[in-house]
C-alpha cells in the first residue's frame, strides 16, 4: 500500500486497494455492480414496504379484534337497556323517586356505552338506510317523506362500522 503526506496538515493517509481497484474498475464490471446494487435496493425497498403492510394489517386486526369481542359483550347488555327505556316509557304517573332511579340507571348504561365507542342510531325522521336498519312494516305519514323512519320499536347499535344490531324501524309510504 502507498502511504501519501497531507501537505496541509501533516497526517499521512492510506491508499487501499479498494480505492486503487476502483480506480481500474472496467465499465461492464461497473454496469454488473451497478446492476447488482440496484437489485438489492429493489430488494431492501420491497421489503420494507411489506413490512409496513405487515404492521398496518396486523394493527387492525388488533383493532376489528377488540371490537368484535365489546360488540359480543354489548350485544348481551342491550336487552337490559332496551328494558330500562321501556320501564321509563311505561311509569309515566310513578313516584319520582323511583323514576328518577330508573333514569341514573338508564345514563350509567348510555356511559359505559359511549366509553365504548358504541353509537345508537334509528330515530324518526332519519332517512331509511337497509345497511342499517330492519324496516318491519310500511305506513302513511303526511309529515315524513318517503323511505324515512316513521316510528323505531329497537334501537340500533354500532362500534365504529361493525353493527351490534340493526334498528328495527317503521317507515313511511
Amino acid at each position: 500500500m502507498a502511504k501519501k503526506k497531507n501537505a496541509e496538515d501533516g497526517t499521512v493517509s492510506e491508499n487501499t486497494e479498494a480505492v486503487e481497484s476502483a480506480e481500474t474498475v472496467s465499465k461492464e464490471e461497473y454496469d454488473k455492480l451497478k446492476s447488482e446494487f440496484d437489485a438489492q435496493k429493489d430488494q431492501f425497498l420491497r421489503m420494507a414496504a411489506e413490512y409496513d403492510n405487515f404492521r398496518k394489517r396486523t394493527e387492525k386486526e388488533k383493532l376489528a379484534a377488540f371490537d368484535n369481542a365489546a360488540a359480543t359483550i354489548i350485544e348481551a347488555f342491550l336487552p337490559v337497556a332496551d328494558n330500562f327505556t321501556l320501564a321509563l316509557s311505561s311509569c309515566g304517573d310513578v313516584d319520582g323517586e323511583f323514576r328518577k332511579g330508573l333514569e341514573m340507571i338508564q345514563k350509567q348504561l348510555e356511559n359505559a356505552f359511549k366509553q365504548l365507542n358504541v353509537e345508537e342510531f334509528g330515530e324518526r325522521g332519519e332517512q331509511f338506510d337497509p345497511q342499517l336498519h330492519n324496516a318491519i312494516s310500511r305506513t302513511d305519514d303526511e309529515e315524513l317523506e318517503e323511505d324515512y323512519i316513521v316510528s323505531v320499536y329497537q334501537k340500533g347499535y354500532r362500534i365504529g362500522d361493525k353493527i351490534i344490531r340493526h334498528a328495527m324501524v317503521q317507515v313511511a309510504n
